[in-house]
C-alpha cells in the first residue's frame, strides 16, 4: 500500500534529515480566499517559508491520494479547479477511494501531517463550537481531532463569529494546551483580542519547542495550541466588525439559516459588508501565522538535533 500521505521530495528530503518543516493546510486555498487572487496567496504562503531556510509541505488529496507537499500544477488545481471539495477527517477515506480532488481542512490537515511526522502546522482561525449549540450540537471536528493529534498548531485563535469562550471551554474538556504567543488573552481571528484569558503565554520559538519537547517526554497525544493574536493596528476595525457581525447574524435569523449553514453565510456577509477587509485581514492573519510556525519549526528542529 502506498504511504498516506505521499510526501513530495522536498518534504522527505527534509524530515529525512531534520531539518523544518511546516504543515499548511489548502481549503484556505480552495474555498477560503476569492479567486484569482488566492494562487497568488498559496504561492507566498510557501515563499514565507522556503525564504526563511523552512520546507512548506501544503496538504491536499490529489485524485484521490493525499499528499504533503504540493507541485506547481497540484497547487495550481486546488486553487483554480471549481470541482475540488473540502474534506474534514471523517471523509479522508471517502475522498481517497473516490479518487476526489480536495482541500483539507485543518482537522484533515492535522491528521496527514502527523502520520507524515510533521509536528507544526499553521493555519488561519480554528474551527470551534457554534453560536447556538444547544440548538444544533454544531461543533467542528477541529476540536475532537486535536484532542488526539500530536501537533502544534499555530492560529490566530477562532472567527469571531463562533462562540469564543464554549470553544474554550471544550478544549479545556479536550485535553488540548492552549497558550497565547507574547499575550494572556485569546485572539478572535479578525481582532486582536477576543476578551477571553488565558492560562499560559509562551515568548519565544524555543520556549514552545521546549514545551513541545515535555510534552512528548510525558506521552501527550493531543496538539498543542498556539493562538498567536493579530498586531492591534492590523485587526479589522471593532466598531465595524460589531456593527457588521451584529448585523449579519440578525439576518441570519430572518432568513432561517440554521446549523452548518450559518458559519459560510456570516462569513459572506462579512465580506460583503466589509467591502473585502476581511478578507485581506485574512491574510495578514495567515502569514503571521506561518511566520511564527515557521520559528517554531526552525527551534524544534535546532533542538532535536542538539539531543542527538
Amino acid at each position: 500500500m502506498a504511504t498516506i500521505p505521499e510526501l513530495s521530495p522536498a518534504v522527505q528530503d527534509a524530515l529525512n534529515n531534520g531539518r523544518p518543516v511546516v504543515a499548511l493546510e489548502s481549503t484556505i486555498i480552495s474555498h477560503g480566499l476569492p479567486r484569482p487572487g488566492n494562487l497568488a496567496a498559496a504561492r507566498s504562503f510557501e515563499a514565507l517559508l522556503t525564504e526563511a531556510g523552512v520546507t512548506p509541505a501544503t496538504i491536499a488529496v490529489i485524485d484521490g491520494v493525499p499528499k504533503a507537499g504540493l507541485g506547481p500544477a497540484d497547487l495550481e488545481r486546488i486553487a483554480t479547479d471549481e470541482s475540488v471539495i473540502k474534506v474534514s477527517s471523517r471523509d479522508l477515506g471517502l475522498a481517497i477511494a473516490a479518487g476526489r480532488t480536495a482541500g483539507t481542512t485543518v482537522a484533515a490537515t492535522s491528521v496527514l501531517a502527523a502520520r507524515a511526522g510533521i509536528r507544526v502546522f499553521a493555519t488561519g482561525g480554528l474551527g470551534g463550537v457554534h453560536r447556538g449549540f444547544a440548538g444544533t450540537m454544531d461543533e467542528s471536528a477541529d476540536l475532537t481531532v486535536l484532542s488526539r493529534t500530536p501537533v502544534t498548531v499555530v492560529s490566530a485563535g477562532v472567527k469571531s463569529i463562533l462562540d469564543i469562550p464554549a470553544t474554550l471551554e471544550r478544549l479545556e474538556t479536550l485535553g488540548v494546551a492552549v497558550a497565547g504567543y507574547r499575550t494572556n488573552r485569546f485572539p478572535a481571528f479578525y481582532l486582536t483580542d477576543s476578551g477571553e484569558d488565558l492560562d499560559w503565554r509562551v515568548d519565544s520559538a524555543e520556549e514552545i519547542a521546549a514545551a513541545m519537547a515535555a510534552r512528548d517526554e510525558l506521552g501527550e497525544t493531543s496538539a498543542l495550541l498556539i493562538a498567536n493574536p493579530l498586531p492591534p493596528e492590523r485587526q479589522l476595525d471593532p466598531a465595524l466588525h460589531a456593527r457588521v457581525l451584529a448585523d449579519a447574524l440578525a439576518a441570519a435569523e430572518s432568513a432561517g439559516i440554521r446549523g452548518k449553514a450559518v458559519t459560510p453565510y456570516l462569513l459572506e456577509q462579512m465580506q460583503r459588508a466589509t467591502e473585502g477587509a476581511s478578507v485581506a485581514v485574512n491574510l495578514v492573519v495567515a502569514r503571521g501565522n506561518i511566520a511564527l510556525a515557521g520559528q517554531i519549526a526552525t527551534a524544534w528542529s535546532a533542538r532535536q538535533r542538539g539531543t542527538r
